[in-house]
């Protein structure tokens, strides 16, 4: 199976300094999907595990990981990664002042573990035009302008 991601050049603007140019930057494009049907077939495949099992223990790791996230847990998946919640919020001008209110929003944060670390190491990368060029339908992606040359 190959080990490469395919990727389009994007113009973005630095908000904090409008005046400047453009620069372009590698955008990766996705290949396609992979869902939980066909990973538990793939999984059925390598070993002696049934798709149906591979899927209810998916499942049961799904809830486990949300109950484990919502007492504030950090949920470590052995070479995969770990998840752990994190926080946005409005300042405060002191500690004291601060309250629960001042959360804004709850987010998942992720980190890789050293097989998937390891293997972004190893991807091969192949330019490709942007999605919108290849649908030929010339849509923009707010301020990232889309590269007319790849």
């Amino acid at each position: 199976m190959s080990k490469e991601v395919t990727y389009s050049v994007v113009a973005r603007k630095n908000m904090l300094k409008k005046d400047d140019p453009a620069k372009y930057y590698a955008q990766a494009q996705a290949s396609g999907d992979v869902g939980l049907d066909e990973i538990s077939t793939r999984v059925e495949k390598a070993c002696t595990v049934h798709s149906a099992d591979v899927v209810a223990v998916l499942k049961a790791l799904e809830d486990e990981m949300v109950d484990g996230l919502s007492r504030g847990e950090i949920v470590r998946l052995g070479n995969i990664g770990t998840f752990q919640v994190g926080l946005r919020s409005r300042g405060a001008e002191k500690a004291e002042d601060f309250k629960a209110a001042n959360i804004s929003k709850a987010r998942v944060n992720f980190r890789p573990g050293p097989v998937l670390a390891d293997a972004m190491k190893t991807l091969n990368f192949s330019k490709v035009s942007t999605r919108a060029a290849q649908k030929g339908d010339g849509g923009g992606d707010g301020d990232i302008v889309d590269d007319p040359t790849a």
